[in-house]
């Protein structure tokens, strides 16, 4: 990487391009958070300039899908590369949290959750995780057709609410499914159109996003006075949450930053692990040697119930997984707003600009990865991924924002892919796994499976 240069360095470069494309075209394409990068900078290369309207309406828009780019932008302090409009529609939805509070306020928050999610930490969140991934396997019969979507998310709604938040979310799938995808819709919607009504019109979509946004509210709150008042609920994320305390101040959390927190930790724990469960049990099922291998890797470990202790024995199960937040990255674009004038990848852009990765577009590039269309979760073996840049893989953000829940993401998802895998032979019907992204990325459309029961003791 470059090493940085000085403010007046900075004020001697180039803008970027300007992006060839119509306004219209360039318009339609950013609402397109995965493929719209990729679109933009086969045009206009891979640091480009996006300007739909004057300055006073909307700031202009960089991107960039260079691993020197991301690197500019994502390992650049927040204090200097800040939260955008994106993330203040958020907040005025659902509270100040983790990921939408701008660098003051983010620090001691961070210094304080911090601690919850080390790779320590986690293990104490994913019991029952192997527990849900089995009985939603048993319960497909000996033969099932299924939707690998629907029965992912009911896969990490189940373990959400069991290993975390100490409460049965079968029953309340409807209260945080439906809500997430109305409230994230209209975030994403509002925070890229040019001109926008003031926030106090309440428009047919606000007012449906307010209810969306009141609901999740009322079951966060729901679920931590569950935790105040019985002490026998077993929640442990939300009891570490009431008991954190910032190591410099000893200051703890309220109700009302917790709620706001769960709130978060609701969505990232079960809609965006969904799709990349989904997306990797879509690969397997038209990939039958990588499943028969990922299978004699769980069946190594023995006839018993995994736990994550086991972690550590998964090593091509979480090849697998590396593989598929590649190529179906949670967030597509991950996207800051320039305080002072930055560098990004040989390019000066403007302080008030909004400036973007496109995760997607640069971890499918076929000028950075070998075959980079195709599934091969070997490109993650030990003798390979020491190879890989940091900056041109980047499922979980880099740098200073880099998730907090990595960790935990990661073990709920190698326990419950190399659970199903162990019960069932999955057959996918699917020749593609079409994806949108209304916030996050999900599936499109159903992604249909055939599954069929192995004969093994049930544990």
């Amino acid at each position: 990487m470059t090493k940085a240069i000085s403010r007046t360095a900075v004020d001697q470069l180039p803008l970027a391009p300007r992006n060839p494309l119509p306004l219209r075209r360039q318009l339609e394409v950013l609402r397109s958070f995965h493929t719209g990068p990729e679109i933009l900078r086969d045009a206009g290369g891979p640091v480009t300039r996006i300007k739909l309207v004057p300055s006073w309406l909307m700031p202009e828009i960089v991107l960039t899908t260079s691993p020197q780019g991301a690197h500019d932008v994502l390992g650049t302090s927040d204090a200097i590369v800040e939260r955008n409009a994106l993330h203040h529609e958020m907040r005025s939805m659902i509270g100040a949290n983790l990921f939408v509070v701008p660098h003051d306020e983010w620090l001691p928050r961070r210094r304080l959750l911090q601690p919850l999610f080390t790779k320590k930490h986690v293990r104490d969140y994913g019991g029952p995780m192997a527990e849900s991934a089995e009985t939603i396997a048993l319960s497909w019969g000996s033969s099932s057709e299924v939707d690998l979507d629907v029965q992912c998310r009911k896969l990490t709604l189940r373990a959400l609410g069991r290993s975390v938040l100490g409460l049965d979310l079968d029953d309340h799938a409807d209260r945080i499914a439906q809500p997430l995808q109305v409230m994230l819709k209209y975030v994403a919607d509002r925070a890229i159109q040019p001109v926008r009504m003031p926030s106090w019109v309440f428009t047919p979509a606000r007012r449906r996003a307010r209810a969306a946004s009141a609901e999740l509210r009322a079951l966060a709150s729901e679920v931590l006075t569950a935790c105040r008042e019985h002490a026998d609920v077993d929640a442990p994320l939300v009891r570490s949450l009431i008991d954190a305390r910032d190591p410099s101040t000893g200051e703890g959390l309220s109700d009302a930053d917790i709620r706001d927190e769960l709130i978060v930790f609701m969505g990232a724990g079960h809609d965006t692990t969904a799709t990349t469960m989904a997306y990797a049990l879509w690969q397997l099922g038209w990939h039958p040697a990588m499943q028969e291998r990922l299978r004699a890797e769980v069946d190594a470990v023995g006839d018993r119930r995994l736990t994550p202790d086991d972690l550590g024995s998964l090593h091509y199960t979480v090849q697998v997984l590396h593989e598929a937040l590649r190529l179906c990255p949670p967030g597509a674009m991950n996207g800051r707003l320039a305080m002072q004038d930055i560098e990004v990848d040989g390019y000066r852009v403007r302080a008030g600009t909004f400036v973007t990765v496109g995760v997607y577009a640069l971890q499918r590039d076929p000028n950075l990865w070998d075959r980079a269309a195709e599934f091969d979760p070997d490109r993650f073996g030990p003798e390979f991924a020491k190879d890989i840049d940091r900056w041109k893989y980047l499922p979980f953000g880099a740098g200073p924002r880099t998730c907090v829940g990595d960790h935990f993401a990661m073990l709920e998802l190698a326990l419950a892919l190399a659970t199903i895998v162990r019960h069932v032979e999955i057959q996918s019907l699917e020749p593609e796994f079409p994806m949108a992204t209304p916030f996050t990325t999900v599936a499109a459309a159903p992604i249909r499976a055939r599954v069929t029961r192995r004969s093994l003791t049930t544990p």
